[in-house]
């Protein structure tokens, strides 16, 4: 039987999955090769190869010994059940390609790739915009060996920082378009009007704010900003958006908001330039305008082309300006908006806060987790519901494909609740959320956290990550690498639900904050955040499994491919992460 093959699609990511049921039990079974057509640029970088193996960094005798290069999968198969494609340079973006997957078998000395049981699967990239839906996922990997061979490049001494030519290469390139976004909604219109949490970013978009207000004067963009100082060391700190305010008095209708905990909106709405005032278009998302919001931390923003949805989010924006009280401003919209199409998608909107009496923002999305058929992953910095937790969990524990991603769990927090359980004293949900993910991580295993790759748990024959950009200071507390703020179930069905956006899904984000959740069904957006969380959830649990090896005693322990069929025996467990990975993402769902 010929392997089963399934593409998921992003704009600037293939993810294949594939199964081959003979592999079960087969000794000789190495694992997978991957065939592109047409291949990788050539060594001049202007044409195309006629077709191109998919790279692997580990071989049969360990990594590659030249860490700028990698092996091909024909010789270095790849043992797993899913496989990206990476190399998807700006040129091949909306491009078709063809991907032949094919079992290989033999011996680590003489591997045998078997041409009659290839699977074959066709694709044309996505382009950013479709269907009225824009879609941008930036890289956010600075802990990733495809950074640090381009840093290396730089031949910067230890601790220095890249000139200002280099550190924007490398940030447009951890970006992976992202910052488009900006020029992307301003490019046509006239009228704009937007409410944003942090407006810090001086590359892209402060400068795209700033181009607009001059070129279509104050009247026609008004910006809500939240206004709550800092207190840092004792001491009280304007605004970190106090330069944006500064940069855009007198070309901007500027509205200072303090009085809910934080206005954590990140959203622009603007008219198309038709010659009409109204609402058109909308940019919303997880990314606050910083820096480290649009290259080193993993975000996504959205366009949508809806005049519906826009006038939604300007009505928001409107009644912002006014700085209402928690209290008024729950009092400003009644749970779920109704649904409006929007090309090949629906979409709805919940903004928060809600009163203190009412859930119906997260509960709606713990309903929709409770009827999943298929699979639920989530991708959030630190899940502290508890209902929206259980709900994720109780999807895994009756045999549906579940998997999550967090910024960070603590292993000694998680042993201090631990003992405070014992004494009898109570947790916060921050406490309980973490000592919750830490069991789950180890015992499950189908949570894990963005871990910080570093020198003490690089494996041998790699280089060492970055764990910062080059020249920055390491933060006082664990730094925020996943920023996200989504929940996708049935991705690999046939009606998917995506739900993101700004909020953190916790009871702050419900009732103390100025929030935004979209709920979007259509098979294509699905699509695409399978594939982005898959690329972020196997990057690192890959060395988290190192990390725990190392903690094993085995430091720096060799990477190298398993010279028989072992390495697939974890995928033929019933109930395996692995197992319900293997059969759900590569075969239809019923």
């Amino acid at each position: 039987m010929a392997v089963v093959v399934r593409a998921y699609l992003s704009p600037t990511l293939v993810l294949l999955a594939f199964d081959w049921t003979q592999g079960k039990g087969r000794n000789d079974f190495l694992g997978f090769a991957i065939k592109r057509t047409p291949g990788f640029f050539d060594a001049t970088g202007n044409t195309h190869e006629s077709s191109s193996w998919l790279p692997n960094r580990i071989t049969f005798d360990g990594p590659v010994p030249d860490t700028q290069r990698d092996a091909p999968t024909n010789v270095a198969p790849i043992q797993k059940f899913m496989w990206w494609d990476a190399r998807i340079d700006p040129p091949d973006r909306q491009q078709h390609f063809e991907y032949q997957v094919y079992p290989v078998t033999g011996t680590p000395a003489s591997p045998q790739v078997l041409e009659s049981e290839a699977g074959v699967c066709r694709i044309t990239l996505p382009a950013h915009i479709e269907h009225g839906v824009g879609s941008w996922f930036n890289r956010a990997v600075v802990s990733s060996q495809a950074f640090t061979r381009m840093v290396d490049a730089l031949h910067l001494r230890q601790n220095e920082a890249p000139s200002p030519q280099q550190a924007l290469r490398l940030r447009t390139w951890l970006a992976n378009d992202i910052e488009d976004t900006f020029k992307t909604i301003f490019a046509d219109a006239q009228h704009a009007a937007a409410a944003v949490y942090h407006l810090t970013d001086t590359l892209w978009a402060l400068p795209a704010f700033v181009a607009f207000g001059k070129a279509h004067g104050k009247a026609a963009l008004a910006l809500v900003y939240d206004a709550h100082q800092v207190r840092e060391k004792g001491k009280t700190l304007p605004s970190p958006n106090q330069p944006a305010v500064n940069a855009l008095e007198g070309l901007t209708m500027l509205s200072p908001r303090d009085r809910t905990h934080i206005m954590h909106d990140k959203f622009i709405v603007a008219d198309d330039g038709n010659g009409q005032t109204r609402p058109a278009q909308l940019l919303t998302g997880s990314a606050n305008f910083t820096t480290e919001g649009l290259t080193e931390q993993a975000n996504v923003l959205h366009l949508f082309e809806s005049a519906a949805l826009a006038r939604l989010y300007s009505d928001r924006a409107a009644s912002l300006a006014k700085n209402p009280t928690i209290a008024e401003t729950a009092k400003l919209a009644d749970g779920w908006s109704d649904s409006i199409t929007v090309g090949d998608a629906t979409v709805r909107v919940c903004f928060s806060p809600e009163p203190n009496n009412r859930r119906t923002q997260i509960d709606t999305i713990v309903e929709a987790i409770g009827a999943a058929k298929h699979s639920v992953m989530f991708c959030l910095f630190m899940p502290t519901d508890a209902p929206l937790r259980d709900a994720c969990f109780a999807a895994g524990d009756k045999g549906l494909m579940m998997f999550g991603l967090v910024n960070h769990i603590s292993e000694k927090s998680a042993q201090a609740a631990d003992d405070a359980q014992k004494e009898g004293k109570t947790l916060n949900t921050t406490e309980l959320a973490n000592l919750e993910l830490y069991h789950r991580s180890k015992e499950q295993k189908d949570v894990i956290d963005a871990a910080f790759f570093s020198p003490a748990t690089v494996p041998e024959g790699f280089t060492p990550e970055l764990q910062l950009f080059p020249g920055e200071h390491a933060p006082p507390f664990a730094p925020v690498i996943i920023h996200h703020k989504f929940l996708v179930i049935d991705a690999e069905g046939d009606n998917p639900i995506v739900y993101t956006g700004s909020a953190n899904m916790s009871n702050n984000s419900e009732h103390f904050n100025d929030e935004n959740v979209l709920e979007i069904r259509g098979k294509r957006i699905a699509g695409i955040y399978l594939a982005e969380f898959l690329r972020l959830y196997e990057h690192y649990r890959a060395r988290a499994i190192a990390i725990n090896e190392q903690q094993r005693g085995q430091k720096h322990r060799r990477l190298v491919l398993q010279p028989d069929g072992k390495w697939a025996d974890k995928y033929f467990v019933d109930g395996s992460p692995e197992e319900k990975a293997r059969v759900a993402l590569a075969n239809r769902a019923s």
